[in-house]
This record gives C-alpha cells, sequence and structure tokens, in this order.
C-alpha cells in the first residue's frame, strides 16, 4: 500500500475513533453520537488501521470512513473504482482465512459474476415462492415451542432457529448437523468478543476462527463428495454439478460457498430479528400498530426491521485508481469502508431516523447492501422470514417484552449474544 501511504494531501486521523473494539462495544445508540457528527462536519475520513483479532498490525494502512447513505451507495455501484477483489473485510486477515470463507463476496468480475449465478439460481422470487409454505409451517411451529417452553432466551428459542433451518435445508444438511454447524457459524465471526472467546476456552481469536473453519469446511467437502455421487435437489448439487467456463468448482471453491452461505444464511436474519424485538419493546405504540394491521403494514415494517438492525455493520472497498470523494483525494490502493449503520440514519435520506416506524415508506435503508453487483442475493429468504416469524409472533405473544440485550463486540455483524424475553400471557 506505498501509493495510499505516500499520499501528500491526507489529513491526519479523525479525533473521532471508529477504529478500537471499545467503540464497537457500545450501544448503537452511543456509536450513533459518534456517525452523525461524522456526517454533518466530516463525511470521509481518514481512521488508523482497526482493532481486531489480529490485534493492530504494525505498518498496516488505514482506512477512510463513508458515513453517508449517498457515498455508500456510490461506492457500491462503481465497483472498477472500488473493488472487493482485495478483501471485503475491515481489517486485512490471512490469505488462506479469507480465501476458505468469503467466496465470490471478495471478487470482482469476471468471476463474481461466473459464480454468483450458480448460487443465485437458489434465490430467485420464483425458487423463494415455492418455500413460503415450509418457512410459515417452521415459523409456526418454532413460535408453538416458544409459548410450550415459556420465558427464556429469545436467541435460542426463536431468533437463531429459523435461519439456520432454511439456510441449512436448501444445502441438504441434515438435522442433526444444523445446531453444531450454526454454531460454528456464529463463531466466525464473534472472534473478537472477549466473553465468547473465554467461554470456549480460547485466547487467540484465530484459533477459534480456525476450528470454526475447519468444523464449516469438513461439512461443506463431505457434502460435495456426497452428492458427485448421490445428486439430490439441493443447492449443494447444483455447486458440484456447475460448470464455469467449461470447468468444474473446485473443492476449495465449493467449501468457501458453504462456509460463505452458512454465515451469510444465520446471522444476518438471526440478528435481524433480535433487534426487533428490542425497538417493538421501546416503541410499543409501533408494535401495537403492526398488530392490529398485519397484512397492511408487514411489507413496509419489514423493510423498517432490516433498516433499523442493519445486520451487517461494514463492508470495505479498495480503490483501484486515484479519485475523490467529497473533494477529498482518494490514492490507489487506499482503503474504503462502508458504515450501513451510519447510513440507515442518516437525516438526509430518513426522517426522524432513531425513530421504529412500522410504516415507513421510501425506505431505500442498506441493510442488503448499498446496491451494485455485491446487493444481498438472499434478501426476498430473508424478508419472508422475518415477515412469517413476526406475523406469528405478534399474533400469539403480542403483549412479549425484551430485556437488555447482550450484545457481540464486533466491526463486521450487528449481532446480539442472547436476549431474555417474557411472554407475558
Amino acid at each position: 500500500m506505498t501509493a495510499a501511504a505516500a499520499a501528500p494531501d491526507r489529513p491526519g486521523r479523525d479525533p473521532l475513533d471508529l477504529s478500537s473494539l471499545e467503540f464497537w462495544s457500545r450501544s448503537t445508540a452511543e456509536r450513533e453520537e459518534s456517525f452523525a457528527e461524522l456526517r454533518r462536519e466530516r463525511p470521509v475520513t481518514w481512521h488508523p488501521a482497526p482493532e481486531g483479532v489480529m490485534g493492530t498490525p504494525e505498518g498496516e494502512g488505514g482506512f477512510w470512513a463513508l458515513v453517508r447513505h449517498e457515498d455508500i451507495a456510490s461506492v457500491s455501484k462503481n465497483p472498477a473504482l472500488f473493488c472487493s477483489g482485495q478483501g471485503v473485510q475491515f481489517q486485512d486477515a490471512p490469505e488462506e482465512l479469507l480465501e476458505a470463507s468469503q467466496s465470490f463476496l471478495a471478487m470482482d468480475s469476471p468471476r463474481h459474476t461466473q459464480l454468483r449465478k450458480i448460487v443465485g439460481s437458489a434465490f430467485t422470487p420464483k425458487r423463494i415462492a415455492k418455500l413460503e409454505d415450509t418457512i410459515a409451517t417452521r415459523a409456526a411451529t418454532i413460535v408453538d415451542e416458544l409459548l410450550e417452553h415459556g420465558d427464556g432466551d429469545f436467541v435460542q428459542l426463536v431468533c437463531r432457529r429459523l435461519p439456520m433451518m432454511m439456510i441449512y435445508d436448501m444445502m441438504g444438511v441434515s438435522g442433526e448437523q444444523q445446531d453444531s454447524l450454526a454454531e460454528a457459524a456464529d463463531l466466525l465471526v464473534a472472534a473478537n468478543d472477549p466473553e465468547v472467546r473465554a467461554a470456549h476456552g480460547v485466547e487467540d481469536p484465530l484459533d477459534l476462527m480456525g476450528q470454526a473453519m475447519f468444523t464449516l469446511l469438513g461439512a461443506g467437502l463431505q457434502a460435495a463428495e456426497e452428492r458427485r455421487s448421490d445428486p439430490r435437489d439441493d443447492l449443494m448439487t447444483n455447486l458440484v454439478q456447475a460448470e464455469v467456463d467449461g470447468q468444474r468448482l473446485t473443492d476449495e471453491e465449493i467449501g468457501a460457498f458453504f462456509v460463505l452461505l452458512s454465515v451469510a444464511g444465520n446471522d444476518t436474519t438471526r440478528n435481524t430479528i433480535a433487534h426487533t424485538a428490542v425497538a417493538l419493546t421501546e416503541f410499543r405504540d409501533e408494535r401495537r400498530r403492526l398488530a392490529a394491521d398485519l397484512d397492511g403494514l408487514m411489507p413496509t415494517a419489514v423493510e423498517e426491521m432490516v433498516r433499523w438492525a442493519s445486520p451487517v455493520l461494514t463492508f470495505r472497498r479498495t480503490a483501484t485508481e486515484d479519485t475523490e470523494l467529497r473533494g477529498q483525494r482518494i490514492a490507489a490502493g487506499d482503503k474504503v469502508v462502508m458504515f450501513y449503520e451510519s447510513g440507515n440514519r442518516d437525516t438526509e435520506v430518513f426522517a426522524d431516523p432513531l425513530r421504529f416506524d412500522v410504516g415507513r415508506d421510501p425506505n431505500p435503508h442498506q441493510g442488503f447492501g448499498g446496491g451494485g453487483p455485491h446487493f444481498c442475493m438472499g434478501n426476498m429468504l430473508a424478508r419472508t422470514q422475518l415477515r412469517e416469524i413476526w406475523r406469528r409472533l405478534l399474533t400469539a405473544a403480542p403483549d412479549f417484552e425484551v430485556g437488555e440485550p447482550n450484545r457481540l463486540t464486533s466491526n463486521f455483524v450487528n449481532a446480539v449474544k442472547s436476549l431474555p424475553i417474557q411472554l407475558n400471557r
């Protein structure tokens, strides 16, 4: 990153801290105070290398922070100028770890387009429509079992179950494997959190990530081998049989797909459900409004759930050539980080953004990314799951309330580790 380091007109580090894990241990409301100041006064700022699973390596370059909705969308839609192929995580990670986990998420065209089409075929509106009855049935069962169990941890009893079941069903993973694989997917993005490491008796975050990666890759490669001899109607069979430029995907590519879908298919919807429960406890008038008109308000309510949760906090891109953003020079090789949580509370786009509004319309949130070629292809699946789980929860347990969420310390996913719920029946 010599070009970036030599940029003659780069300002000094911004006084607001977006790099430390301490910042990411704060609540959304506390982080928003910093984001609001940046959006208002300094929308493009330079920050030192983020603290993360490798600490803060000596000499690692910093990054430009984008906090306005407009700038996030602009960078997302211009992959030629702001590429993904040099990594999408906030912080650099070992190359072998990235290759085994990010798949086409960290690729550029044409390879990104080719591989995305293979997986995208499982997430078309037509395919998701065929899954609606299954999703509805699973959601009903989960809520019935919650009522039978009573008060407890909402994350374990509800949030993690529906997305886990659906994504692993689509990949053809057996029911007895799903819990352990979902736990491994959680650990892969939770290694920064000291409480998580302590619970697993591991001090080094990379060790914890390595263990989780080993579990997921092993399951993915085993499933691929089974589909070669016993094809089925599932996503793993599609991956095994797919050809790109006349060549089959390698085991490494299939394994990386499995890891990526395990994380993306579980964490984002799970955490949106959790954050929604917190919002509906705080904004009780909005909860009553939604419960009184589930059919009419659910479409806009689901979009507000995603905006409010902002389940993915950050992604980064890398400038491919010298350019400018809001008059600030960005050098080729510079990292540019998009802060979706901030973009989703931009007052230039959202009226009263600190209010959870189930009827908010329009709602151009960036919960599925800011647009462009990396827009979340599972967005229809997520929307369907949110709609069905909340339709049943608000019908069966309309007077529930949740307590204080135990949040994950992470600069990548806006995760809730546990959340106490009282049904108040």
